[in-house]
């Protein structure tokens, strides 16, 4: 009989925000919000932002000093709803009119003259010969090259892509813990799972220690690694730019760095590692290892997420460079418009409308997962669970990057397994897909094929869409997480987000007769939903579907195994867990922030450790390791 894995924790944190509370989720839909749950969602932003904190009831200091909240929040809501989601790139990042460029000058007698831009700091002190110079508006010159003249200069331009899905303008995951040269990655993962840690209402040391040691597991990375100056991006840069290469920078960027920390710094963990890379399903792929491990009996306790940081100039010029982004010219020439303005920007990713190109952006995201015993004995949160991922590959390929079958193999056999579990009526009336949706052209035809093809052999005449990269970006190995964590707000908020920056209607070459598609928020209040199924199609022929169950279904089905005394208990015990979670809640809203980083605390050397031939004892593990281990394969050994 297998175990279910449950979902009792979330955290992290994205471009709408923090992920725990469903702040982040709120977000996406916040004009739809209450002006009570409007304003906890602008607290949020203002306290993450650094841009206030509480410091008595009703009263936060601010950059203008001491505020109510009510006039905090009159006074910042645009900037703080300005300084998230998708928008133009900040200067915290990389200034995009300032672009580093270069440009060999290679001019011999009797050739044209050279003509060429530069802004006038970019000028060097001692003009060569033969360099005439025009004004131009903006502090640039125009230079004219009129004698030979051989060099490689220096320049800079605007960026050509310049939106992204950035977290909240302000926010700075590493002010909030020791981390001294630490790639954005890993300062987002060390947040996010702190994060969890709170929201999830179970100190972390009394949960482990309900389980043996080797029964926790952590599955976490992120698709490219650590591409900033902290990390492979500097080591790569330095020695061609005259800096010192680091001793960090070569071990700080390898992707697997996000399990890492969290077991070393977060966790204490000596249980399973794993960090496995997919493109863009990273997040599934981590996901289908933790929930087969719960599911097997194997492990007892997993965290499960990733933390991608691509919004760096090379990345994005290399993603360009491919034609898979929405660059500036492209969005220009799909609108019809001469200059592009903050709200063009906003609209920047339209998945399934007419397109140009996804939008880069950077997230962490993690969960918490726990087999459906452990979940009744702790009293813990049920948001949800888990009970299979299916990954498969594109098989042969015209080219590495293109769309395949694989995608079709896995979304169907989500959708059966639902079916399965649940019956066909809450599969065709009680389910939906958080679709890839990535805004490019290529993709709204592809994907909206499968989703087309499953629904109609499933018998679904219209299944909800949903695709929350139109709010917050393409996070690469994260958007996975970020559809999962939009899967928990919807059952918790009862919501589907629309696609809400399609204006005038969804493209035409789109599959989707048996699909439904809008640009409006959908209240699940008269169509609850038993189940939602997270899709991603990643490059390479990485595909991943993970089938989510709803939590009034999972504490049915836990009601079912473990009967209603175990249910009574098991609600006398969350109301503990609340309290401590709604701490958590109160003291991040305030902006005061406790992460956890254990650096070089409670440290063991073999020569602590009590081995015997049928366990071994480690300090500060109330359960020892089994070695007495059985016999997997009968007889075949003897």
């Amino acid at each position: 009989m297998s175990h279910l894995p449950v979902i009792i924790g979330m955290g992290g944190v994205g471009p709408a925000g923090r992920t725990s509370g469903h702040h982040a989720f709120r977000r996406l839909l916040f004009d739809q919000l209450p002006a009570s749950q409007q304003q906890e969602t602008l607290l949020s932003l203002a306290s993450l932002t650094g841009l206030a904190h509480q410091v008595a009831d009703n009263q936060w200091r601010t950059p203008e000093g001491q505020l109510s909240t009510e006039a905090l929040v009159a006074r910042y809501q645009q900037q703080l709803l300005d300084s998230t989601l998708i928008r133009r790139i900040h200067p915290d990042w990389f200034d995009v009119h300032a672009h580093p460029a270069s440009r060999n000058l290679d001019m011999t007698p009797g050739d044209d003259p050279i003509r060429f831009r530069l802004r006038r700091r970019q000028l060097p002190e001692q003009l060569p010969t033969g360099w005439q110079l025009t004004e131009l508006p903006g502090n640039e010159v125009e230079v004219t090259v009129t004698q030979p003249f051989s060099a490689t200069l220096s320049t800079s331009r605007d960026a050509l892509v310049q939106a992204a899905g950035m977290l909240p303008t302000g926010f700075k995951p590493g002010a909030h813990y020791r981390s001294a040269n630490h790639p954005r990655a890993l300062q987002m993962a060390v947040f996010g799972a702190s994060d969890l840690l709170g929201q999830s209402g179970l100190p972390w040391k009394e949960l482990a220690g309900r389980v043996r040691p080797d029964q926790i597991g952590v599955f976490a990375s992120n698709s490219i690694g650590q591409l900033d100056q902290e990390g492979w991006g500097g080591l790569l840069q330095n020695p061609v730019t005259g800096k010192r290469t680091t001793s960090k920078q070569m071990p700080l960027g390898y992707a697997q760095m996000t399990a890492d920390f969290i077991n070393a710094y977060v966790l204490g963990n000596i249980g399973q590692s794993s960090g496995l890379l997919g493109a863009c399903a990273t997040f599934l792929y981590n996901l289908q290892a933790a929930t087969n491990a719960i599911r097997s009996g194997r492990l007892r306790v997993a965290v499960v997420g990733t933390s991608d940081a691509p919004v760096t100039p090379e990345i994005i010029e290399g993603f360009r460079s491919m034609g898979a982004l929405a660059d500036d010219a492209s969005l220009k020439a799909l609108d019809n418009l001469e200059q592009l303005t903050d709200k063009d920007y906003r609209r920047a990713c339209r998945p399934f409308g007419h397109n140009c190109g996804f939008t880069i952006a950077e997230s962490g995201q993690f969960t918490l997962l726990v087999d459906d015993s452990l979940a009744m004995e702790t009293g813990a949160q049920i948001l949800g669970s888990v009970p299979e991922v299916f990954a498969n590959a594109d098989g042969f390929k015209r080219s590495i990057s293109a769309p395949g079958i694989g995608n079709y193999l896995t979304l169907a056999k989500a959708a059966a397994l639902g079916r399965s579990l649940l019956g066909e009526k809450a599969l065709q009336e009680r389910s939906y897909v958080h679709a890839h949706g990535t805004s490019t052209p290529k993709n709204r035809v592809t994907e909206s094929h499968v989703l087309n093809e499953v629904a109609k052999a499933m018998g679904i005449s219209h299944w909800p869409v949903a695709a929350i990269k139109a709010f917050v970006g393409h996070s690469q190995g994260t958007a996975g997480g970020d559809q999962f964590m939009a899967a928990l707000g919807s059952w918790s908020e009862g919501w589907l987000p629309g696609i809400t920056t399609v204006e005038g209607g969804f493209a035409e070459d789109l599959h989707a007769s048996h699909l439904q598609l809008s640009n409006q928020h959908l209240s699940l209040n008269e169509r609850p939903m038993d189940m939602a199924l997270i899709n991603a199609k990643g490059f390479g022929g990485n595909n991943a579907s993970a089938l989510m169950l709803s939590p009034e279904v999972t504490l049915n089905f836990l009601e079912k195994r473990h009967g209603k005394a175990a249910i009574q208990a098991h609600s006398r015990q969350l109301e503990t867990t609340l309290e401590r979670s709604e701490q958590h809640e109160k003291a991040s809203q305030s902006g005061h922030f406790k992460l956890t980083y254990q650096f070089g605390e409670e440290v063991l050397e073999g020569e602590d450790l009590t081995l015997s031939n049928k366990q071994l004892q480690i300090p500060g593990y109330p359960q020892a390791v089994d070695l007495d281990l059985s016999n997997p394969f009968g007889d075949s050994f003897h």
